[in-house]
């Protein structure tokens, strides 16, 4: 396996630029995921490590050697996209050996290598069928498999999950991350779902107009987003973004309400400064008036069987979601308090960047 570093790397069709002057080091055996919306970039950055993509400036290392100007088929690299692009003419032994052939391995190699990797992707009875004969879960184990038995440097996933269906994206997720924890090759997976990014990842890397806003652990990222955006955009439920003003040093008022709201700290924001407090669902209780910090009208109540969701309004903020363990029964234009947990808070500039305060 092989780490990888990109060097100030940028790319611009005409005068449109998609990739700003990225620098990322991934370690030899890491599972790197690449997340954020939708044209932030993230597929063009993986198709430029593969080498499908020219760089207009930068430089792309694979242990130490530069291969920035090293055509693809010579990067070592094997990648999965969200098509499986497998041969239909072809039985599954021959789409997996197929790269092999080409590369003039012996027949015994080959046969190894493809058993072995059907072996590890519960393929080996089905090696004899043709795609058509195959699940989409099972079509896209095959096209893994065709990397597998590459035994490249580096694995580059492009939303390979995708063209499943929800049952099938998990089982299939599963089987991704037992099988890195059983090869432990270097790994880099594009996606926009950040489920996928959170429960895959050794470390996310979260996109946005092809810059880097953030990388870090999956649990790193949720617990301190760096900005407004990557709070936002990591969670599901997304986290509640409400304005707020600095009262005093560690208060804050919320919204039109005048009430004041004591907090740990408030970092070195001086007092009347406009900022954003974020609370993420879980980190909202349900509380009699005599506790409330703010009081919603709830709107819709969906309920989950192991727990339950409010959405709500109050004048001045936008939609909050709540989110509570178990079945708890509330009425569309109830009146309901809330209170914040203060240490689970988090406060972010008029910039949009995380004022730390923990």
């Amino acid at each position: 396996m092989a780490e990888l570093k990109l060097i100030d790397i940028k790319k611009s069709y005409g005068a449109a630029t998609i990739i700003h002057g990225v620098d990322l080091a991934i370690e030899d055996g890491e599972f790197v995921v690449f997340v954020g919306p939708s044209g932030c970039g993230k597929s063009t950055l993986l198709r430029i490590i593969a080498g499908l993509e020219q760089v207009s400036g930068g430089e792309i290392r694979i242990d130490g050697q530069s291969v920035t100007n090293v055509p693809a088929s010579d990067r070592g690299l094997a990648m999965v996209f969200q098509s499986y692009a497998l041969y239909p003419h072809m039985s599954v032994y021959k789409n997996m050996a197929f790269a092999l052939e080409n590369m003039s391995l012996s027949r015994s190699e080959i046969d190894q290598r493809v058993r072995r990797a059907a072996q590890m992707l519960q393929l080996t009875d089905y090696l004899d069928r043709k795609p058509k004969a195959l699940s989409g879960g099972q079509r896209q184990r095959v096209a893994i498999g065709r990397a597998i038995v590459r035994d490249p440097k580096i694995f580059l996933f492009d939303e390979p999950l995708s063209n499943l269906d929800a049952e099938l994206r998990v089982a299939t997720r599963k089987e991704l991350a037992a099988l890195h924890a059983e090869i432990g090759g270097t790994m880099i997976y594009v996606t926009h779902d950040q489920v996928e990014a959170m429960t895959l990842a050794d470390r996310i890397v979260v996109l946005r107009a092809g810059r880097i806003e953030q990388v870090g652990t999956p649990l790193e990222v949720y617990n301190h987003p760096a900005n407004l955006f990557v709070a936002g955009f990591i969670g599901s439920p997304r986290m509640n973004l409400l304005p707020a003003r600095v009262a005093a040093s560690g208060q804050v008022t919320i919204g039109n309400d005048t009430r004041t709201i004591p907090l740990p700290s408030t970092g070195q924001t001086a007092s009347g400064a406009s900022i954003t407090l974020g609370a993420r669902p879980e980190h909202i209780d349900v509380v009699d008036e005599t506790q409330a910090d703010l009081f919603i009208t709830v709107n819709l109540v969906e309920q989950l069987g192991g727990e339950t969701y409010l959405y709500g309004s109050a004048p001045g903020l936008p939609e909050l979601t709540v989110r509570q363990d178990g079945q708890v029964r509330y009425d569309r234009n109830q009146k309901v308090g809330l209170r914040l947990k203060r240490e689970a808070l988090h406060l972010f500039d008029a910039g949009g960047q995380a004022i730390r305060i923990r």
